[in-house]
């Protein structure tokens, strides 16, 4: 099979096209064609060499853990996911091989069905960060009516399901993002919008029960002004955990909760999610599909940090 491999660390150029054997099942996995993989932050800081990659045994690895497909082949006779069944999951990469690759080996428990109302693409930029969303928003904040939530980083894919989830359940949503991306974060669910190139978010926002930090201290210090915005007692949940070493003491000296965020591939929570993209009361945003051979392109454009919802692989053909 067809895929692209890193053979050390580094820049996106470390990316090679190789030919690898098909993958293995064991125990209850189940193959998977895949017909389009996202792209995700994740990913392009373990192919630097931070992330994950401290979990990477041996090289060649193939990295990727979103994925939209067609199940090749099941583990047991009755098994709920059957050949030619249209699934989208998450691998635990690196533990596993990863979904830049036109077949994968995938744990049962870690997909679900895909949404018939999206195509492959789509469905492949759902499931790592709309699960990360739904653990940040509905499992931890417990996102609930006349709540006040502010999103940092909305416009981006976990962003952009936080904004909708946090809606669905009833929240005020504060959102940050750029302006030209206002309108669409409103449609989200967004009842404010705040531009980070020209308002500091703590001079407009204040007394926030949530804060969803997609942030950190990676950029302007945002984890640590976030403190300043929430009311006594309130929570900030965050993503980029290793972005901001002293979270925890800095979150008791003001006075408010905090935890960090750790995103499972769990397949009963995103067949959830899955029948609210069926429903249309949940939307997956593409911003743009590049080739599997041209997913060095792909990592370039996500660690802009510019991107609105989500880039995904167009791995191999659906016939």
């Amino acid at each position: 099979m067809r895929a692209m491999v890193i053979a050390a660390t580094g820049g996106p150029e470390v990316f090679t096209l190789a030919e690898l054997p098909m993958p293995v099942k064991v125990s209850a996995e189940v193959v998977v064609k895949i017909i389009a993989a996202g792209v995700n932050p994740i990913d392009a800081k373990t192919r630097s060499g931070a992330g994950s990659s401290a979990a990477i045994s041996s090289f060649p690895v193939v990295l990727g853990a979103d994925f939209s497909g067609i199940v090749v082949e099941s583990p047991y006779e009755s098994c709920p996911f059957k050949p030619g069944d249209e699934v989208f999951g998450m691998v635990a990469v690196p533990r596993l091989a990863g979904t830049y690759a036109e077949y994968a080996s995938v744990p049962t428990m870690s997909i679900a069905r895909k949404p018939a109302r999206l195509t492959h693409v789509e469905a492949a930029g759902v499931p790592l960060a709309a699960l990360t969303a739904w653990g940040m928003v509905v499992d931890v904040a417990k996102a609930h009516e006349a709540q006040r939530v502010l999103i940092h980083a909305a416009s981006g894919g976990v962003g952009h399901f936080a904004v909708q989830f946090a809606a669905y359940f009833g929240a005020h949503v504060i959102a940050t993002g750029s302006a030209r991306n206002e309108s669409w974060l409103r449609e989200l669910g967004a009842a404010e919008v705040v531009d980070h190139n020209t308002t500091r978010f703590e001079d407009v926002v204040s007394r926030v029960d949530v804060v969803i930090d997609l942030i950190g201290n990676v950029q302007d210090d945002t984890g640590t002004r976030s403190l300043s915005v929430l009311r006594s007692g309130g929570l900030l949940v965050n993503a980029p955990s290793g972005s901001w070493p002293t979270l925890m003491e800095d979150a008791a000296a003001a006075s408010v909760r905090a935890t960090t965020y750790k995103t499972s591939p769990d397949g009963s929570t995103l067949a959830i999610i899955g029948r609210l993209l069926d429903s249309g009361d949940v939307h997956v945003t593409v911003d743009h599909v590049f080739d599997l051979e041209h997913v060095a392109e792909a990592h370039t454009a996500i660690e802009t940090g510019r991107t609105r919802g989500k880039i995904v692989l167009s791995v191999s053909e659906l016939g």
